[in-house]
């Protein structure tokens, strides 16, 4: 069974809200800087990233088994549990090989040009520091921006 699809909604925060709203989920990598609004998302969009005590029901939904949520750093936010900016950004880098580089360079350009041009306040893990100094200029210069 498939969950709802983006293109449904107006907005992707108003997808996963209706597609996950309630359940004991933490949205996690891609999804959780699409619900952030830092990631403007893909067109008809239906495959999410979640943090789960068990594998759901829906098949387009990535459950990332976990025995707790108490070493996830995540925020609450009209019933949605979903992962802060610094734990999403490293779940990305943590499986760079995997990731989606557009949806996270995208993410961190709009983060630093609406936080005062500065990534402060995202914190990344040593193992992960040196692909993020990878990918700072290129967030930075993603729109055009010089």
């Amino acid at each position: 069974m498939v969950t709802k699809k983006s293109d449904d909604f107006l907005t992707n925060r108003e997808w996963l809200e209706n597609a996950v709203g309630g359940e004991n989920l933490i949205l996690r990598k891609v999804t959780a800087l699409e619900y952030l609004q830092l990631f403007v998302g893909y067109f008809a969009e239906q495959n999410i990233e979640v943090y789960s005590f068990q594998k759901g029901k829906y098949e387009n939904i990535d459950y990332c088994i976990v025995d707790s949520f108490d070493r996830i750093d995540y925020v609450r936010h009209n019933g949605i549990m979903c992962c802060s900016v610094s734990q999403a950004v490293n779940d990305i880098l943590d499986d760079f090989e995997n990731a989606d580089e557009t949806a996270l360079v995208e993410a961190l350009s709009k983060y630093y040009y609406s936080h005062d041009e500065s990534f402060e306040g995202i914190y990344i893990k040593p193992e992960n520091i040196r692909q993020f100094e990878d990918l700072k200029d290129w967030a930075i210069n993603y729109y055009g921006v010089v």
